[in-house]
């Protein structure tokens, strides 16, 4: 997987799978996947700021991306977009999932490129509702979920309880990750942290900060702008 296609995938957000144990669901388990069912029926929308560090174990190198994001659910589906500040806090990309699409766009260099999700769709998903609005029934099903207890994690202004879960994939064509780490707020169904395991032992720290549930969007700053000279790079 090249790095550009590695950074689109990264950056679903959105958010996989550490081994499958094999236990029986702990009672505070099922009480979380309980909470997270209620929650989910009420989620229509989120939006945050979020901070995630790319660290590149090759190379030992660290990269950090930050900047708005929203999530939407429209009916089944989920979109989510996000914008990557750059210096003199102008956006560096800009970044949608819509309809089954993928697109980043570099306004420096005046590019977009485009991943289909196609028959992967359903895995796209995933990623989304692992973080934003998900349900505990659709984690369990993707999900082997094995509970590491309890932290505190801010939100804003305030000190949240969140349930921390690690995560392999039940579905044995999924090798990009080896596992994932969330801090679930199972009350709201937000992520305020997620941690990417990689198969080449690369990691993806994301953490979402003054979650804002169910308000008013302003999806104008999250558009993919394309003029007669912009390049479109399909993958």
């Amino acid at each position: 997987m090249n790095r550009c296609h590695r950074t689109l995938i990264a950056m679903l957000i959105a958010a996989a799978p550490a081994a499958a144990f094999g236990q029986v669901p702990s009672p505070q388990l099922n009480g979380v996947l309980k909470q997270m069912d209620v929650a989910s029926k009420n989620f229509h929308n989120a939006t945050a700021d979020f901070h995630c560090d790319y660290y590149e174990r090759v190379v030992r190198d660290t990269t950090t991306q930050q900047g708005p994001v929203y999530f939407l659910r429209q009916g089944d589906q989920m979109q989510m977009g996000l914008v990557v500040m750059g210096p003199q806090n102008k956006p560096e990309k800009v970044v949608q999932y819509k309809d089954g699409m993928l697109q980043m766009f570099e306004p420096s260099v005046n590019q977009i490129t485009v991943l289909h999700a196609g028959a992967d769709q359903a895995q796209y998903s995933q990623y989304f509702t692992l973080g934003f609005g998900g349900s505990g029934s659709a984690l369990e099903r993707a999900w082997n979920v094995t509970d590491l207890g309890t932290e505190m994690l801010p939100d804003g202004s305030q000190q949240v309880k969140t349930d921390k879960l690690d995560l392999t994939s039940k579905d044995p064509s999924s090798k990009t990750f080896t596992h994932i780490t969330i801090w679930i707020d199972p009350a709201r169904a937000l992520s305020l942290r997620q941690v990417f395991y990689l198969a080449n032992n690369d990691k993806r720290t994301c953490n979402y900060n003054d979650v804002k549930l169910n308000g008013k969007i302003d999806t104008k700053k999250f558009e993919i702008k394309k003029n007669d000279h912009t390049t479109v790079v399909n993958r």
